[in-house]
């Protein structure tokens, strides 16, 4: 990955981690769109639609809101599109084959960052619990000024917290493809697709049956379901 596609990286995945909950809220967060442009900057919008996919369907019950813990997954999906990009040019695989391998060995690296990012969340929150409980005799006089300089520094530690996932993220895909491609068998490569592309579809499934409700709407659910994978096999 060169300098120019990295500097890309760091400042779309910064973008990505404050729209989750700071600014502007548009939605980039999802992994689905992080994934999507992530791949269009390495010039590979096949892998980063895929790696998008997979990576929505472990966030598609989460609800970024209240004290809920949860993996953060728009600076994990950057990641994990640089990660699959850089093992994608180096497996010693056919085409199909290679980009499997590519594609597991992603998730593992967006599933981490995922993580890491759900424990820089909860830490930037007791901060910011922290700096109100300092104010909180100015807010109790309805100080604007103080009100304001509270959301900025918020915002502006937010975005310190999104760039420094993003980093470690991307420091991560860095050593992904010359550590696992080096010293794991491609074949477990390639089961290493299969597992995490299993566990991403039983992650959606069990949402969508916790939202779906009982009765006619899961049936008329149950019979859309079958009919999109039927249409697709037979195309």
């Amino acid at each position: 990955m060169s300098l120019e596609h990295g500097v890309m990286l760091m400042v779309w995945g910064t973008l990505v981690g404050l729209d989750l909950v700071s600014m502007p809220q548009a939605m980039i967060a999802r992994p689905l769109v992080a994934g999507a442009v992530a791949g269009a900057m390495l010039g590979d919008l096949k892998i980063g639609l895929q790696l998008g996919v997979i990576l929505e369907l472990f966030q598609y019950d989460i609800l970024p809101m209240g004290a809920v813990r949860y993996p953060e997954y728009g600076p994990a999906t950057v990641a994990a599109v640089a990660a699959a990009h850089a093992a994608a040019l180096a497996l010693p695989l056919a085409e199909t084959e290679r980009q499997l391998g590519a594609v597991g060995l992603g998730v593992v690296v967006g599933l981490v960052t995922g993580l890491l990012g759900g424990i820089s969340i909860h830490q930037m929150r007791r901060i910011n619990t922290w700096a109100v409980r300092r104010c909180a005799d100015a807010l109790e006089r309805g100080e604007t000024n103080v009100i304001v300089r509270l959301h900025v520094w918020s915002i502006l530690r937010d975005g310190a917290r999104a760039a420094l996932v993003t980093a470690v993220g991307l420091a991560l895909a860095a050593g992904a493809g010359d550590l696992l491609v080096g010293g794991l068998p491609v074949r477990s490569a390639i089961v290493v697709a299969v597992v995490v592309t299993g566990a991403a579809v039983a992650a959606g499934a069990s949402g969508t049956l916790r939202l779906v409700p009982r009765g006619a709407d899961l049936r008329w659910f149950a019979a859309g379901l079958l009919g999109g994978a039927a249409g697709a096999w037979l195309r």
